[in-house]
């Protein structure tokens, strides 16, 4: 039975997952819930802190929903998270929180990792919110694809598609004339933050991409899309380029413009009132054939570096 949302009713959610390199429990769960600004400056992760400490106070927390469990890879972490993020309930287990909340979010940037930590969550009937990226293999895809089938409630996204920077570009390119070319790059893996990149230029084109060729190497992936509006799109994911994440570069027959992602906070807040909208009215804000065709082309990029640098059709992805 498809979900039908949980209405006006004061929403429990558990923060499941830490990874190294990703402090989202810390910074999602503050939004939720506020924070503790004497235990947050503890926060492995110092750009947490320092963007949740300019904004204003009543901007912090979402009116009904708290994240009242948290759990972590490595228990001493949640204790961290839970004293920075005002989270009463510290579980040993994942499952314990099944029958104490409404909602899971997955909090970490593994795709390889994704279905089986959701497993026992989509089991149960719960909600799921999947940090991006969603998976980074076909078989993986293939399980996602049966449980939304099957009338799973499920997301997974990149906060870049909620980019305020780059809204006016998802409201009109028409001053650029016909898009011919699109660049974005980022910093880490392109297993891990390429989806990243993805979403900041996705919005503006739509479904149809064509293939993927990536003639990168792991630590420095140079990734060629084609799209069927005839626009080219080059990213660029490598490790250490924390100065490149998120600029974005468009071009045209009439003009070109360029942005850069700056305000973590309010992407952040976006993507996570989206996924409450979807938990109250039980509709979700994007049909899952977008997600599917993005993991797509995360994967075949993962397929063309590993032979050499093949174009990849992504309908040759089962």
């Amino acid at each position: 039975m498809a979900f039908q949302g949980y209405g006006d009713k004061d929403l429990r959610l558990a923060m499941i997952g830490m990874v190294e390199g990703n402090g989202h429990p810390y910074s999602w769960s503050a939004i939720f819930n506020g924070y503790d600004r004497a235990a947050m400056a503890d926060c492995p992760y110092p750009t947490i802190p320092d963007y949740l400490g300019r904004q204003p106070k009543e901007t912090l927390g979402i009116p009904g929903v708290k994240v009242t469990h948290v759990w972590t890879d490595d228990p001493g972490d949640a204790l961290k998270v839970a004293r920075a993020a005002l989270i009463p309930q510290i579980v040993d287990h994942p499952e314990e929180v099944i029958g104490q909340v409404d909602a899971v979010v997955i909090a970490t940037d593994i795709g390889s990792e994704h279905a089986a930590r959701c497993r026992p969550f989509v089991e149960a009937g719960l909600p799921v919110f999947v940090d991006k990226p969603l998976v980074d293999t076909a078989e993986d895809l293939n399980v996602f694809r049966k449980w939304i089938a099957g009338g799973a409630a499920l997301l997974s996204g990149s906060a870049l598609s909620y980019a305020k920077e780059f809204l006016p570009f998802r409201e009109s390119t028409h001053d650029l004339g016909e898009l011919r070319f699109a660049c974005v790059t980022t910093a880490k893996s392109w297993e891990r933050y390429g989806i990243h990149a993805l979403s900041g230029v996705y919005p503006l084109l739509g479904p149809g991409f064509l293939s993927v060729r990536n003639t990168g190497s792991i630590d420095r992936a140079i990734v060629h899309l084609k799209h069927a509006r005839g626009v080219d799109v080059s990213i660029a994911a490598i490790s250490d380029m924390y100065g490149g994440f998120g600029c974005l570069q468009l071009c045209g027959t009439k003009g070109a413009a360029s942005a850069s992602f700056r305000d973590t906070y309010y992407a952040f807040k976006a993507q996570l009132l989206d996924f409450v909208r979807f938990l109250r009215g039980g509709v979700p804000p994007f049909p899952f054939s977008e997600t599917e065709e993005l993991m797509k082309i995360v994967i075949a990029g993962i397929w063309s570096r590993n032979e050499g640098g093949r174009e990849v059709a992504l309908n040759e992805i089962p």
